[in-house]
């Protein structure tokens, strides 16, 4: 008599067998029995199956009464729970069905091997992977993460671009640092679980709003980054008023995918360009005996990592190129790989957070990582978390998951595009892609990532110095970034002192490429109150001087010895940057 559903009929005492019979049913719930061979009904329900061919492949019988064996009976399972490209390919290729017997029988044969190679690559636990928890920890850090970036630009943004900042963006001061505020107090809500679905949409679209009118200010990686993942993040939220832990419910999987396909471009990204840009400092694995005293802001460990043997700053690039190379990879395998993969990635960002200031860049990257952990993983990690039941809303979850669709369809081949790109490499289709990019641009929400392709190997410094007669000439302080010998390397992060940054990229070109860096000497000969207080310390002590200019100077990090006097930089004068500028000269009319 056929079942009244289909049967698969497996060997109970071969561990390999009893983890995946175990894994489909979880996949299948009612609609598949599966049942060991060695049960006492077995023999009566199915006479027409032989003992020992149960014990040598699997069956599968079918409810039409139809039984298959080995590789076929697996693809024909696989079918019967919604996957069946397997078992078309099975069917249409002649050498896919070869192959797939040939190594179902070699599987057969060594049936501890493989029971021992499958718990070691996916664990003991043979639930299939769901998300709940790894997203309500996602959305928690993306929430600091945004938290961070508008409590730092409020702090700033007046003097970055009010209308006596250096960069004025035509906007009132008033809605400027309440766009910030405002961004802050949604961000702490979003922490707090409150509405995410309705949070989500508007702290990105203020985010994106502020990025647009902000001009340098806010084009860093970290900037498009959030952007990126804040836009991803709206088509996974749970659809509820809060958004409590032990409630939680698992994400689209196609979201999940959508989310690791950004991890994968931001850190395989970073390893591509690394190399692909011919740098000899990332070819010979010399570029970390560079990086601590060249970053932009280093942390007091820098100075420590910077004296390390050269030996082991070489050995130090190279698990910093085969983590970005090589665990992008891994993190598309099972449970273990990924967790192996999450360990990688997430300890390249804590230590990059000790040695650099990244803003809240370590922080959404870890953030990011956290959806290669999936619950069975998260729940043993911190067992006193136990996800919620499964989203229900089948009507919720298809509207959640007809967006998503719309857009991976556009946001996949637009990110491979910039990946692509990054790499030197140009992409299949190109024409077709081209325009879609083109007309997405606007939203910053698809974008391309490589960090430190090109390392540089000099610390260059644009010191301002203000004077009244042209004589005597007394510098300017800056909060942040190198500049007193004496003065520690700070901590600065997730806050990110945006005028700090932009000096350091402005010693990387020339004064007349610079216009913003024309602007800001334009607001020191004006006394702006705003942009003053950006700065550390004013000799002119908010008075404006009749002239200022661009020093030039190569820092270096002091030896051991200047060290214990306290003195953590030297330096050496290099030469002018920009000429000497009166409010005149900084302040051309316009042509």
């Amino acid at each position: 008599m056929p079942p009244s559903v289909p049967v698969l009929i497996f060997d109970g005492n071969c561990g390999f067998c009893r983890f995946w019979a175990a894994r489909w049913q979880y996949r299948s719930g009612s609609l598949v029995e599966f049942t060991p061979y060695q049960g006492a009904d077995i023999a009566q329900r199915f006479p027409e199956i032989p003992q020992d061919r149960c014990a040598r492949a699997v069956q599968f019988v079918e409810a039409d009464g139809r039984v298959s064996e080995a590789a076929e009976a697996v693809f024909r399972l696989l079918a019967s729970i919604g996957s069946r490209l397997p078992i078309h390919f099975y069917e249409a290729v002649p050498v896919a069905r070869s192959v797939s017997e040939m190594v179902y029988r070699a599987v057969a044969e060594h049936r501890n091997l493989a029971s021992r190679v499958t718990t070691m690559v996916w664990g003991r636990d043979p639930r299939p992977p769901t998300y709940a928890l790894a997203r309500w920890w996602f959305c928690r850090l993306l929430a600091l993460s945004y938290l961070a970036a508008f409590w730092s630009l409020a702090t700033q943004i007046l003097g970055l671009v009010g209308h006596a900042g250096i960069v004025p963006a035509g906007v009132a001061d008033g809605w400027l640092r309440g766009a910030c505020l405002s961004g802050s107090a949604l961000a702490s809500l979003l922490f707090l679980g409150v509405a995410p679905v309705a949070l989500l949409p508007v702290l990105w679209a203020l985010y994106l709003w502020l990025s647009t009118i902000t001009g340098p200010f806010l084009s860093f990686q970290w900037d498009a980054l959030l952007l990126e993942a804040g836009f991803l993040a709206i088509f996974i939220a749970p659809i509820s008023w809060r958004d409590r832990l032990r409630g939680t419910c698992d994400p689209p999987r196609l979201g999940v995918w959508l989310m690791l396909w950004l991890l994968f471009r931001l850190m395989a990204g970073s390893g591509g360009v690394k190399l692909a840009s011919g740098d000899p400092t990332w070819r010979d694995l010399t570029a970390l005996s560079f990086h601590y005293e060249t970053q932009p802001i280093p942390t007091p460990l820098a100075w420590w990592a910077h004296h390390f043997p050269a030996w082991f700053n070489r050995a130090s690039t190279a698990g910093v190129l085969g983590i970005e190379l090589i665990a992008p990879i891994v993190m598309l395998g099972p449970r273990r790989l990924r967790s192996f993969a999450f360990a990688s990635l997430a300890g390249l960002q804590v230590l990059i957070a000790l040695t650099g200031n990244y803003a809240f860049f370590n922080l959404l990257s870890v953030a990011l990582c956290l959806f290669l952990l999936d619950d069975v993983v998260l729940t043993r990690a911190v067992r006193w978390l136990q996800p919620g039941p499964l989203m229900k809303e089948r009507r919720v979850r298809r509207v959640q998951n007809a967006l998503l669709i719309a857009v991976a369809l556009v946001t996949v081949p637009v990110s491979a595009l910039h990946f692509t790109a990054g790499l030197g490499v140009e992409m299949p289709g190109l024409p077709i892609v081209l325009p879609l990019a083109r007309l997405v641009a606007p939203l910053r929400s698809v974008n391309g990532y490589g960090l430190f392709a090109v390392m540089t190997t000099t610390r260059d410094e644009i010191v301002i110095e203000g004077s009244d007669d042209g004589t005597l000439w007394q510098e300017y302080e800056f909060r942040y970034k190198a500049g007193d010998l004496r003065r520690a390397p700070p901590w600065v992060a997730p806050h990110q002192p945006r005028l700090d940054w932009q000096m350091w990229f402005a010693a990387l070109s020339r004064f007349g490429d610079e216009p913003w860096f024309q602007a800001f000497c334009a607001r020191l000969l004006e006394g702006s109150p705003d942009v003053l207080r950006l700065l550390g310390r004013d000799p002119f002590q908010g008075r404006p001087p009749r002239s200022v200019r661009g020093v030039l100077f190569r820092y270096h990090f002091s030896d051991a010895a200047a060290r214990r006097q306290g003195v953590w930089w030297t330096r050496e004068r290099l030469g002018p940057y920009s000429p000497a500028l009166t409010l005149r000269a900084a302040n051309p009319p316009a042509q």
